[in-house]
């Protein structure tokens, strides 16, 4: 990878995060793009993992305590030119809920069917993947 793709900017990181059989959406604020629909992600801190990092703004941007489970791939993402990895995370605690106002205008739990509704565009193909096995068809 070069550094002209990642623009020598901070990596984002993003969480999966599953819960009775549908998964978290939340809608930003400001559109990146085509990107309305997204999982919570952000930032990762200098000196912190990219999962630590999905946790983090999890908890930040919904109010919900999540645990990562695994990382799923990264990609330097196609609309945004950034680095983006994505961990899957099971639920630890707490009622989702736009936490950061600023950033979030709503968030939704999603439905596997639900999916092409939010993002039209298609899910990252590891991303994709886990879903099919973690959400009811």
């Amino acid at each position: 990878m070069t550094q002209q793709n990642t623009d020598e900017r901070p990596g984002i990181a993003a969480a999966i995060v599953v819960n009775e059989g549908r998964v978290l959406m939340v809608r930003r604020r400001v559109r990146e793009g085509q990107l309305s629909w997204q999982f919570p992600a952000g930032e990762v801190e200098p000196g912190e993992t990219r999962e630590d990092a999905a946790v983090r703004e999890t908890e930040e941007e919904t109010g919900l305590t999540v645990g990562a489970v695994k990382l799923l791939g990264e990609r330097v993402h196609p609309k945004t030119g950034r680095l983006m990895s994505y961990t899957a995370c099971d639920v630890l605690g707490g009622t989702a809920h736009v936490a950061d106002t600023e950033e979030l205008a709503e968030l939704a739990w999603v439905s596997h069917g639900e999916i092409p509704q939010y993002v039209p565009y298609g899910l990252f193909e590891p991303v994709q993947d886990y879903l099919d096995g973690a959400l009811p068809s």
